[in-house]
């Protein structure tokens, strides 16, 4: 018996062997990105690069799977990367503490198999776009989980398909200006409550928008082209 065990139960070993070989690249690790971050590796995923390059804040206890009270103000690349070598000691994380230019996306590897986009940045979120359909790369990126309540409002869709969504719409008009014609997308269909000039959420929401991202790298590397 060993941690994966449980999911010998559901998967081959061939597959699990998939899992092991594949290479992700994950950008945001906060409340998004590091529930997805947690999924992947808990599923056995052992090649991952997360890049953020900001600091654990109190203000991310009710929702980011990493925060906890022992670690605010450290680096949230760092906070994860220790937290994932406690689940798997033999998990492979790189991490880069930065904000990701377009000058840093366009000299990244290129032999990742997945991009996971969890950031908030329009710009970020298309050249890492560009970048993946330029090498043939798959990309699944999360629109916005804030000033929502209800996760079961969440879908993986196309970028195209979405409503509802002020970061997807914006997205939307520049993936058209760049002649992007299909991405695909973790998006909520809920209405996001008004607030004021701070963005609300609580765990549920963004936390399982990081379940589906997960998933869907999961899936799709068993059985491709989902």
């Amino acid at each position: 018996m060993n941690e994966f065990s449980r999911m010998f139960k559901l998967i081959s070993e061939e597959d699990f062997k998939k899992i092991q070989n594949t290479k992700i690249l994950l950008v945001g690790i906060g409340g998004v990105g590091g529930s997805c971050l947690e999924n992947l590796v808990r599923c056995g995923f052992t090649n991952i690069t997360i890049v953020d390059n900001d600091i654990v804040d109190i203000t991310n206890l009710n929702r980011q799977i990493i925060s906890l009270h022992s670690n605010i103000s450290l680096k949230k690349v760092e906070v994860a990367k220790k937290r994932m070598l406690d689940i798997n000691p033999l998990v492979n994380i790189n991490i880069l503490d930065k904000f990701l230019l377009k000058e840093d996306i366009i000299n990244l590897d290129t032999d990742f198999n997945y991009i996971i986009d969890c950031c908030d940045t329009l710009t970020t979120k298309l050249e890492l776009v560009l970048f993946a359909n330029k090498y043939n790369i798959n990309i699944i990126s999360s629109c916005g989980t804030g000033n929502r309540m209800d996760p079961t409002k969440l879908i993986i869709t196309d970028i195209y398909k979405t409503n509802n969504d002020p970061l997807a719409k914006r997205f939307r008009k520049v993936l058209r200006d760049n002649n992007i014609k299909k991405l695909t997308v973790v998006c909520s269909s809920e209405i996001p409550k008004k607030t004021n000039d701070v963005v609300g959420s609580i765990s549920m929401v963004p936390n399982t928008a990081g379940c589906y991202l997960a998933y869907y790298v999961f899936n799709n590397t068993l059985k491709p082209n989902i």
